[in-house]
């Protein structure tokens, strides 16, 4: 039976710490029920060390919308070579205040504090990124050079 659910502050720091304990460096708190649900709504929590490869979403059913619910994230929009079209910081009660990304946009984040957490929502079923949907100018998650290039995203956002 679905029941309907508060989180608590008290929630977002266990979330956070899960995040800090995984090798990934990021933690999903879902609300969905199963990775075929047609609709995914989810807390991602990241640490500044998480790297998402740069990546678009061919279906045209999987627009993506992110709203920041603790700390500061990094939002980066890429052109299909891999130039960066628009950068913004994420947080709560800033401005932009939600992001809305259409199917087709190459796109990241990256966590620009400890802590950072943010609401993210879009259409079902989960399927693993196909090749064509990662960025290919970018490195793979585990590449030797995620670090130098995680680095040059992060300084994007320097004052």
């Amino acid at each position: 039976m679905k029941k309907t659910r508060c989180i608590t502050g008290r929630e977002l720091d266990e979330l956070s710490g899960l995040a800090r304990a995984s090798a990934r460096r990021r933690k999903n708190y879902n609300f969905h029920y199963s990775d075929s649900d047609p609709s995914h709504r989810l807390l991602n929590a990241m640490e500044p060390d998480s790297y998402i490869q740069p990546h678009r979403h061919l279906d045209p059913n999987k627009d993506e919308t992110l709203l920041v619910v603790r700390g500061r994230i990094g939002m980066i929009i890429f052109d299909d070579g891999g130039n960066i079209e628009y950068r913004a910081v994420l947080e709560p009660g800033g401005d932009p205040a939600l992001v809305n990304i259409p199917c087709g946009v190459f796109h990241t984040w990256v966590s620009l504090e400890p802590g950072s957490i943010f609401f993210e929502t879009k259409a079902g079923p989960f399927i693993p990124l196909s090749r064509e949907e990662k960025a290919p100018w970018a490195p793979e998650e585990n590449a030797e050079t995620v670090p130098d290039y995680l680095g040059s995203l992060r300084d994007l956002f320097k004052a």
